[in-house]
């Protein structure tokens, strides 16, 4: 038997959340598994997703500090480890990653999957100097490189080239291992192939309304398709602070009968099922797992570069990346997509054959190896 804690702060709405359950969905199929999720906050918006699990919410924080005394509030949670005695704990986000290391549990093997390019590990430099939050970053990175020793070492799990790059720069040559992230294919394919309504264009973006998603870029394409006479819808899901932002460019540019808010869903599925291209603003992704879900529900892709996402776009093959944030040549690939049907169908088909890669079983296969391998 191999019990394993998986470690999150929450369960709100977001790739890392559902990625940890889709994980431990399918790690409880498995045979020689035991396995518990610790959150810190009773918010879940996944409840749908969290019937057959062991879920369970333990109160737990840390607050460090150079000038008074640190806070430190992991009885709890050293309790839940003590009385589940796992093999492996496998933390998610940087919340989870610092307050469970304070505690001490000497029997397990430590995992650390960065769902991206976590800033508290940047190193000292005269750059680095002037950054928000420099200090807390800088006093919390040496507690938390103790904390890794104290604990018998720690083994980070990097989600793509870049942040393998930034691990191996930032962690003092802490081990490491590159393992992708994973869907679930079978809920985002549809078994057909898919038409093109050269009609009525229906594009579709999913991300939270927040600066880095970057979705006021979207708007400017869709004023662009506009005035070249191209009929067209764009669904916006998510929720976030930019939103009134967002309504009100949309307002500017005439765009509300084009651009529609449609919020958090959660049969993202069935909207993708419904559009005919999958446009991706990010400024920054530190992988792009919705690329692979629409990619499975046969979208071909165009993007901005985000960096992480390099290791998803095949160019001219599975869609497009733009390595310029240019609205006039992101439109332009759209185009080319809509008016080529010989090569949007070719695209939509192979799309289909590279996200079956990524499905979460064979992920869950190499993620097992990897936790056996340092058992």
């Amino acid at each position: 038997m191999v019990r394993i804690i998986q470690i999150i702060p929450n369960l709100k709405k977001g790739g890392a959340e559902r990625l940890v359950l889709d994980i431990c969905n399918e790690l409880v199929k498995r045979e020689g598994i035991i396995l518990k999720i610790i959150v810190f906050s009773e918010q879940n918006d996944y409840k749908f997703l969290t019937q057959n699990l062991d879920l369970e919410y333990v109160s737990a924080s840390i607050s460090l500090s150079l000038i008074k005394k640190s806070y430190f509030n992991i009885d709890n949670l050293q309790l839940c480890i003590d009385k589940f005695k796992p093999d492996i704990i496998n933390s998610h986000l940087y919340e989870a990653e610092i307050v469970s290391r304070s505690c001490n549990y000497l029997n397990t093997m430590w995992f650390s999957h960065s769902h991206d390019n976590m800033k508290q590990f940047r190193n000292l430099t005269l750059s680095t100097f002037f950054y928000k939050h420099f200090f807390t970053n800088y006093i919390e990175k040496r507690y938390l490189f103790k904390r890794y020793k104290v604990n018998g070492g720690n083994h980070f799990i990097a989600i793509s080239e870049d942040t393998k790059l930034y691990l191996h720069k930032t962690t003092h040559l802490l081990p490491f291992s590159l393992l992708h992230n994973a869907i679930n294919f079978n809920r985002f394919y549809k078994r057909k192939e898919k038409p093109l309504n050269l009609k009525k264009i229906r594009l579709i973006n999913v991300g939270s309304l927040v600066d880095k998603k970057n979705q006021l870029f979207l708007i400017e394409v869709a004023s662009m398709l506009k005035i070249q006479n191209i009929e067209f819808e764009i669904l916006l899901l998510g929720e976030g602070k930019n939103r009134e932002v967002i309504e009100k460019k949309i307002s500017l540019f005439n765009l509300n009968k084009e651009v529609i808010l449609c919020g958090n869903v959660n049969n993202v599925e069935e909207y993708l099922w419904r559009s005919d291209l999958y446009i991706h603003s990010a400024t920054y992704e530190p992988f792009g797992l919705v690329l692979i879900e629409a990619m499975a529900a046969g979208l071909p892709i165009v993007t901005l570069d985000g960096k992480g996402n390099r290791d998803l776009i095949e160019q001219g093959k599975n869609g497009f990346m733009i390595f310029t944030q240019s609205a006039e040549l992101f439109t332009d690939k759209i185009i080319e997509l809509i008016k080529n049907k010989e090569l949007y169908h070719a695209i939509s088909a192979y799309a289909i054959e590279y996200a079956k890669k990524y499905d979460i079983k064979d992920y869950v296969d190499k993620l097992l190896g990897l936790y056996k391998s340092k058992i």
